[in-house]
């Protein structure tokens, strides 16, 4: 098996290379039968990846310590599901999995569009080639997850225990689809300004890729934080960690181009705008697999120190040069007459939008970088913390909230002042309400109220345009179940998005609760000694251990108490791993949670000692659950904007109604 693996990627390399001269070539010399052979080359690729992955799994399976990497990454002691899983845990096995991705998503592109566009897809096809080149190229010659050793150990080092949970059994393969998937939509962009086919077609084509990646990604940050959460043992799910912050820098250039691919689809507007946000994009895809590749920045998720560093750096030069220089060039064909008529319209909102998530990603971008240039200039690393994230971000992000609220009532091109106080009347007034009754209650915490205020508005910007619809519909007779499903299946990427807004205000409301609101008290307890904790009392009834295969663990055994009454005990417990873990951590701490919709009553083992005393670590985290609720939520309404639409046969026998109010056209 490691010889079919090692040839197979051999071959996807060198048919690959085929694949991007054939492609380019058959499009400039009209050769259809060369591009249909450079598709058949991009699905064999595919195949031998395949070939390739399924070898190496065999191998972690079956715990073939000749090779180094299943030495460095798997023990006897591992479980089946994370010998699987170690196959991203280790760096020659990672990039073999954007390899393999990569090739199934070019697959599906190929098979999706042999019949379409003859002069934009072939370049579509040589920039997905080339792309896999350099990933192929560096499992093949330099990171190669078939490296055999010069003996054959009897034992390996073992999985880090700290991957070793579900949710890290679940998060890099996400955050990898959402990584990997950015470079299709990139991909059109190039084929566009190589093929000068510089339309709305590329547009078209990429918009469900691009939607399709940023969902995965926005799933893949949520997973994640909710490992950090429960495995790393600091009451906390997001510290602002440069491979964090990786993923969610093209999070939000992807959000930038989403919504800004919206005007120039009904306008024909901001062309070059769009093709900078893709490749700007796809640069910080790229951007962050090299943060967690090469070793140069210090993180609890990165890889070890490597030598594919100042490949990747030469790679991303290239990419910048090369995507920049096909944008200048064909800069006088994304020109575009429309303008803007007004700044109090749906498109500025829009441009607004755009600016702030692109101000956010640089901002996270400049932070994340920091340690490299301070190095560079003054020969030491400086690390930058949370309070510069939070201090830029915060801010921008409440702005953003606020035009998540405006953008769908707004008109377009001009709002008048009957369309802005008919449209925005109700969802300030909830606002205004929300920030009353905050007061009322007791909360001084400024951010904490406007946070919550926006929210408010928000969800009353979208159950309006809900309301009007289904309203519009139920006049026609039908009932209100019938109306609002018919409602949003008719226009699944208007209500789609909707539903993803909602989504994002429960988010926000989890995160600014459970970070301005936390009450935590550390103490060091005897047997039989307890610790009050606003309503809770926790009881320590001692320490006691258990050994496994893998590891030895004590646990301390507490008994909570809730306004007096018993209603649970709760176990948190710190593991020694007997083996080091390929990061050479040999322990791992297991929280005890005890979570509502209301607070998590998050209870760590910070410590113990030989007399038997523990220090314990309480925190309540107030609406945590908000947050992994509202990733549902935003899953659910990005499958609704994603889900096809009907046949055109169908779609064609739809009766589209409109209801004009003055200046707002509602259509249902």
């Amino acid at each position: 098996m490691v010889e079919t693996g090692n040839i197979s990627i051999f071959l996807a390399l060198i048919i690959s290379i085929y694949v991007l001269i054939a492609s380019i070539y058959g499009a400039k010399a009209r050769r259809r039968d060369l591009v249909r052979s450079a598709e058949n080359g991009a699905l064999a690729v595919c195949f031998l990846l395949i070939i390739a992955t399924i070898a190496l799994l065999h191998s972690l399976i079956n715990l073939d310590f000749s090779l180094k990497y299943v030495a460095l990454n798997t023990s006897t002691d591992l479980a089946t599901i994370y010998r699987i899983t170690s196959l991203w845990a280790g760096q020659a096995g990672s990039l073999l999995l954007w390899s393999l991705v990569l090739s199934a998503y070019t697959a599906i592109v190929v098979l999706q569009s042999r019949n379409k566009d003859r002069q934009l897809m072939p370049y579509v096809l040589a920039t997905l080639a080339t792309v896999s080149i350099f990933f192929i190229f560096v499992i093949a010659f330099i990171e190669s997850p078939f490296e055999k050793l010069p003996f054959t150990p009897k034992e390996g080092r073992g999985l880090n225990p700290i991957l070793q949970n579900i949710y890290m059994a679940i998060h890099p393969i996400t955050l990898y689809i959402g990584y990997v998937g950015v470079t299709v939509p990139f991909a059109f962009g190039m084929g566009a300004l190589l093929s000068g086919k510089l339309g709305d077609e590329w547009i078209s084509y990429s918009r469900k890729w691009a939607l399709f990646s940023w969902t995965f990604l926005a799933i893949g940050l949520l997973l994640g934080a909710r490992w950090a959460y429960l495995e790393l043992g600091w009451g906390g799910y997001w510290a602002w960690d440069p491979v964090e912050n990786a993923a969610f820098m093209p999070w939000l250039a992807a959000t930038a181009f989403i919504h800004s691919v919206m005007i120039q689809e009904k306008k024909g507007m901001l062309k070059k705008w769009n093709m900078s946000l893709i490749i700007i994009t796809f640069f910080l895809a790229i951007f962050g697999t090299f943060i967690t590749r090469s070793g140069i920045i210090s993180s609890v998720h990165s890889f070890a120190q490597s030598d594919i560093g100042p490949l990747f750096l030469g790679f991303i030069a290239f990419i910048l040069l090369f995507s920049f220089g096909m944008f200048l060039y064909r800069m006088k064909d994304l020109e575009t007459e429309n303008r803007f008529d007004s700044i109090l319209s749906r498109e500025s909102a829009f441009i607004f939008n755009n600016l702030l998530f692109l101000g956010a990603a640089f901002a996270v971008f400049l932070g994340t970088i920091f340690p490299i240039l301070s190095e560079a200039v003054t020969g030491s690393k400086i690390l930058v913390g949370s309070p510069y994230f939070n201090r830029v971000n915060v801010p921008i992000a409440l702005v953003l909230i606020f035009l998540m609220g405006v953008g769908p009532l707004i008109s377009w091109r001009k709002a008048s002042l009957n369309n802005l106080v008919k449209n925005f009347l109700y969802p300030i007034l909830l606002g205004i309400l929300t920030v009353i009754v905050l007061l009322v209650l007791g909360m001084k915490d400024v951010k904490a109220i406007i946070a919550f205020a926006l929210c408010a508005f928000v969800t009353g910007t979208v159950f309006t345009e809900f309301f009007r619809g289904t309203r519009v519909r139920m006049k026609r007779g039908e009932n209100v179940v019938l109306a609002f499903t018919r409602l949003v299946s008719r226009n699944k990427r208007r209500y789609g998005g909707y539903i993803v807004h909602i989504g994002v205000v429960l988010i926000v409301i989890g995160v600014t609760a459970s970070s301005v609101f936390v009450t935590e008290k550390q103490l060091t307890l005897n047997k039989g000694e307890s610790m009050e904790l606003r309503n809770y009392s926790l009881r320590f009834d001692g320490l006691s251990e258990y050994t496994t295969d893998a590891k030895n663990a004590t646990i301390a055994n507490i008994t909570l108490f809730e306004n007096g009454r018993e209603i649970d005990i709760i176990t948190p417990e710190r593991n020694i791993y007997k083996y080091e873990g390929n990061r050479e951590i040999n322990q791992e701490t297991e929280v005890a949670l005890r979570s509502t919709y209301k607070d998590d009553l998050y209870v760590i083992l910070s410590s113990y000692n030989t007399d038997g005393s523990a220090t314990i670590r309480a925190m309540i985290n107030p609406m945590v659950n908000w947050i992994w609720t509202g990733g549902l939520v935003l899953l659910l309404g990005a499958i609704i904007t994603i889900w096809p639409s009907g046949t055109k046969s169908r779609q064609q026998a739809f009766v589209r109604y409109t209801v004009k109010e003055k200046d707002t056209t509602i259509k249902v």
